[in-house]
């Protein structure tokens, strides 16, 4: 990928923004703009939002566009064509995007998370030769699309689009060589296209960062004074041809950790690479649901069932055993919302699921087993 000359390098670190901190409500801009500064200083550039990450654009464009120098930053962003009926809609995706964060252009702009369901959408829409257009007209600085499907499918897009600079890829240890995610499979074919590669859910939507027990005290006899986060980002950031790993901090505490193993990076030794190997068999064995808590099978649900608290609240009892506290973290997680057995199995969260979950069937475990 070539890189404008007044463009920072974004460094190894990306900050994820889809789970930002939130307070009364809301958006904590407060605390992001303390880790807005925190992550500038310690060299890194990479921000990462999007059109549907509600109330993202608008936060990181107070945080950060109103109060740093633009040069001093890489902005990424992406057009959803699920969310446009037609071309003008998705187009003023792009516009809403630059006036909710005054950013002028954006650095790396993506075609968001394509899957077997809808990448024919950015098809009709025109969506491929649009974000071109925006590039040579210098909106946009450098192309790429997020991928969330098979290796079959993401080696035909890359071959029809061959210009295309980049591509974000679920990568982390636990997904490496699981059949529905395909981290290493997807990976190997972004390599063999030539491309650069952006890393999304490196610590599997905080999974990661709070494995489950037997895995804990693995990595913890390996080395004591290790966050669990930063095994896992560093295993990705170590393979050939990452651009930068995306990290979701959602506090300043997380940010802290992330930028002390971040800011002089290294991989992982052989040694901690056979740690990790058998980690990645406790977690292959582990009958946790691989949630993430993206909210995509959230926003369409019309029993408004709370789906990442529940199976949250089902991980306690699957990943730890603690069956009271899995019980009653269920009761707070419903309290709002629908309960899993009120689910009326139309299907939409299976069709969202970003990580080929059995949504459906999953709530009717969690009903049998806490209701």
């Amino acid at each position: 990928m070539t890189r404008d000359a007044t463009a920072r390098e974004p460094g190894k670190l990306g900050f994820g923004l889809m789970r930002l901190p939130r307070r009364f409500g809301r958006t904590d801009v407060k605390q992001v703009s303390k880790m807005v500064d925190l992550f500038l200083e310690s060299g890194f550039t990479y921000f990462d939002t999007a059109f549907v990450y509600i109330g993202s654009e608008d936060a990181i464009g107070k945080a950060l566009v109103k109060r740093h120098p633009r040069e001093s930053c890489t902005l990424a962003s992406k057009v959803f064509a699920p969310l446009a009926p037609t071309k003008g809609v998705a187009h003023r995706q792009l516009e809403t995007t630059l006036k909710r964060t005054g950013a002028g252009y954006i650095d790396y702009y993506l075609l968001h998370s394509l899957t077997k369901g809808n990448y024919q959408m950015y098809d009709r829409l025109g969506l491929w030769d649009f974000v071109q257009e925006k590039k040579a007209e210098g909106i946009i600085r450098h192309v790429g699309f997020s991928f969330h499907a098979d290796p079959v499918l993401l080696d035909q897009l890359l071959t029809d689009h061959p210009e295309v600079e980049f591509v974000q890829l679920q990568l982390n240890y636990a997904d490496w060589e699981d059949d529905r995610i395909a981290s290493r499979a997807n990976y190997e074919v972004a390599r063999r296209h030539g491309k650069q590669i952006v890393v999304m859910e490196p610590v599997k939507g905080g999974k990661l960062a709070n494995p489950p027990k037997e895995a804990a005290e693995l990595l913890r006899a390996a080395n004591p004074d290790a966050s669990f986060a930063s095994w896992a980002i560093r295993f990705v950031a170590g393979l050939d041809g990452i651009h930068t790993v995306l990290s979701g901090m959602s506090n300043l505490d997380q940010m802290r950790d992330n930028v002390s193993f971040m800011r002089d990076f290294q991989p992982l030794s052989a040694e901690e690479r056979a740690v990790l190997r058998e980690v990645q068999q406790i977690m292959h064995e582990s009958s946790i649901i691989p949630c993430t808590n993206c909210r995509y099978c959230v926003k369409g649900c019309p029993q408004q069932i709370p789906i990442p608290e529940i199976f949250e609240a089902m991980n306690l009892r699957l990943g730890d055993g603690l069956i009271d506290e899995s019980r009653a973290a269920y009761e707070r997680a419903v309290a709002g919302g629908g309960r899993a057995s009120e689910c009326i199995r139309c299907g939409q969260c299976n069709n969202m699921c970003t990580q080929g979950i059995d949504v459906m069937a999953r709530l009717k475990e969690v009903a049998e087993a806490l209701e």
